[in-house]
């Protein structure tokens, strides 16, 4: 088999994603690897994540920081690892745009909702669900898309639709929508990786719903 593409992982929070990812590439068809972790937070429980996949991880603040040194850090490392592609998962900082324009169209992010409605800074984690169900809607669900200098604003790859249910919580919306997301990244990043490995540019995932059922 062909030389597997690089991918670093950013993340703030627990890292759910960040272990769907891992998980899924623990297989060694998968054409991609995860080669290290990026956090703002040094008590971000991803990091004990990485921790356990005995990958390296690198604690970079964001606050009252500005973003030229943040960026060059940013860099700096991910050169290091001889990343290729990068994977937000649960990243809640604007990525530096020295590093969107170093990695033009080889950003991707996972957010819990269908952009681009719901989007935008300070849509994140239980704030989306929550307002999700404010605003009646019937439908919900993860979007991975491209990043580039603007929150959850770059190309959609692709979408599951979660039907919101009544009676739901955003707890209880929440749960179904990051099952969908466990299972819609990794196949997008597989889809990604094998174009970039191709010289191909990112393109949408081909997605059939009977491809991806939740039980």
């Amino acid at each position: 088999m062909s030389e597997r593409l690089r991918v670093a992982v950013f993340a703030s929070g627990g890292g759910t994603n960040f272990q769907a990812l891992l998980d899924h590439a623990a297989d060694p068809a998968v054409p991609w690897e995860v080669v290290g972790l990026i956090t703002n937070r040094a008590a971000a429980g991803a990091l004990a994540r990485a921790e356990a996949a005995g990958l390296p991880a690198r604690v970079i603040p964001t606050r009252d920081r500005p973003q030229a040194d943040v960026a060059q850090e940013m860099l700096e490392t991910l050169e290091s690892w001889g990343a290729a592609l990068i994977c937000l998962a649960g990243y809640l900082r604007l990525v530096p745009a020295e590093v969107v324009a170093r990695f033009r169209r080889r950003i991707l992010n996972v957010h819990p909702a269908l952009l681009p409605a719901f989007g935008g800074p300070g849509m994140y984690g239980i704030h989306v669900h929550r307002a999700v169900l404010e605003a009646g809607a019937r439908i919900s669900g993860p979007t991975v898309h491209l990043v580039d200098e603007v929150y959850d604003r770059g190309p959609i790859l692709a979408q599951w639709p979660v039907p919101v249910r009544l009676g739901d919580t955003p707890e209880s919306l929440a749960a179904r929508v990051l099952e969908a997301e466990h299972r819609l990244y990794p196949a997008c990043v597989d889809h990604v990786a094998r174009l970039v490995a191709e010289g191909s540019d990112p393109a949408p995932l081909p997605f059939t719903g009977d491809r991806f059922t939740l039980h």
